[in-house]
């Protein structure tokens, strides 16, 4: 496949992303809620779980999975989630031209700030609130990127400058051709808001025993009625979305700390390993000890930061 020309911004991120991100996997920036990403090979229909986040790809392209939907991220669109999902991802990627991209956690008490200085200044009709969107990458947010990639390579810059970056990026986001429903989706109106803090409580709780009902009433809703919502915000139930969070939460326990399959499964709140065991290989497509030893060896040279990042959210 022939490659495209970049524009100049694109060709700066991805010079100095090869600099800032060397080797495969996730690498920690400079700032907390800032992770650069390289991939040198594709994947296939990668179970992944994304925390709420921007990604932005500078080179390859990903694709996300979620019930009928197809999510398109590359070097034209980025990736929105307010709130934390287990989709299906796929990357196109090759040791000639790796993915590499950069995943920024929403800081949602500022995204919160900024909306609402946003909704005091704009008068838009409401638009529908999403939880997961691609979005195209327009010129001011290009910018910003780059700009945020630069800093990224410097010490002073990351501490001074790469803070207030991050804040116009946000704002970006929410004034960009979507923002209508990225706003509405952060400002949690409605019935969306509260599937979004069920979602909170299990992703803060997995471990803990989580009763679909139990949930439906701490939000105020009747459970046919939570199953309905929840369903058009995730794509999938109530007890599949925890059997999900649990099983990639015990997948990097075992890959980042060591932890047998048992003692994973126990740690993530299931009381039959054998059960666990099965379900993991359901969701993963592979037994836990196989999954482990294969993202292991292909990333034996990497720290167990990075791997654990692999991992997570590849």
């Amino acid at each position: 496949m022939a490659t495209r020309p970049m524009p100049i911004p694109h060709s700066r991120m991805v010079e100095c992303l090869y600099r800032l991100a060397p080797h495969e996997g996730y690498t920690q920036s400079l700032l907390d809620e800032v992770r650069l990403l390289r991939s040198d090979r594709p994947l296939r229909h990668t179970p992944v779980l994304y925390e709420p986040s921007i990604v932005i790809v500078c080179q390859g392209r990903k694709r996300g999975y979620l019930g009928d939907e197809v999510y398109l991220y590359d070097a034209l669109h980025y990736l929105v989630l307010s709130v934390p999902l287990p989709f299906v991802s796929e990357t196109e990627a090759s040791p000639e031209e790796p993915l590499l991209a950069m995943s920024i956690r929403l800081d949602m008490a500022v995204v919160a700030e900024l909306a609402f200085m946003l909704d005091q200044a704009d008068a838009r009709s409401e638009s529908t609130p999403r939880g997961m969107l691609s979005t195209p990458l327009d010129e001011s947010m290009a910018d910003a990127t780059l700009r945020l990639i630069e800093a990224l390579a410097s010490p002073t810059e990351a501490r001074v400058l790469a803070p207030g970056i991050v804040r116009e990026i946000y704002y970006r986001v929410l004034v960009g051709e979507q923002g209508g429903s990225v706003r509405a989706a952060l400002a949690h109106p409605g019935q969306f808001g509260r599937i979004a803090k069920a979602l909170q409580r299990i992703h803060i709780d997995y471990a803990e025993p989580l009763e679909v009902g139990r949930l439906a009433r701490e939000v105020g809703m009747s459970t046919p009625v939570f199953h309905v919502h929840f369903k058009a915000v995730t794509q999938t139930s109530p007890l599949q979305y925890i059997k999900s969070t649990r099983l990639h939460q015990a997948r990097l326990m075992m890959i980042r700390e060591g932890l047998t399959a048992a003692a994973a499964a126990a740690r993530v709140g299931y009381e039959s390993a054998s059960q666990f065991s099965r379900e993991f290989k359901r969701l993963f497509g592979r037994p836990p000890r196989e999954e482990v030893r294969e993202m292991k060896a292909s990333l034996a040279l990497l720290p167990s930061t990075q791997a654990a990042g692999m991992a997570l959210a590849h």
